[in-house]
């Protein structure tokens, strides 16, 4: 009797790691980062760590160029840029879902 709870449980704890997809949440419902620097930080981030482990003096120096006010202010502006084009697409993707169901679909 006890062996088989045991063999329940695991196999519960199997098929609940085995299929995450079908708790997955679509493209549109997924809580993913707002900005477009997420691929420039992330490779930035790999290069520095690459550098970082081959070099740290090297590390350091790139640690001081990246913090310039030239390349600081440079980023601060595509942030702010990319903030606003985000929210217009927001708005567009809205407006087509709208468009969508209204007319299309006659919800």
């Amino acid at each position: 009797m006890l062996q088989s709870r045991v063999l329940v449980l695991a196999l519960i704890l199997l098929l609940g790691t085995t299929f995450p997809e079908v708790h997955s949440k679509s493209i549109f419902e997924r809580d993913n980062r707002r900005d477009w620097m997420v691929l420039p930080d992330s490779f930035f981030a790999a290069f520095y760590d690459a550098v970082n482990n081959m070099s740290p003096r090297a590390a350091k120096v790139l640690e001081n160029i990246a913090q310039t006010p030239v390349i600081v202010g440079t980023r601060n502006y595509l942030i702010r840029e990319t903030t606003k084009i985000n929210a217009m697409l927001e708005q567009l993707i809205e407006k087509l879902k709208n468009l969508w169901n209204t007319k299309i679909l006659g919800y």
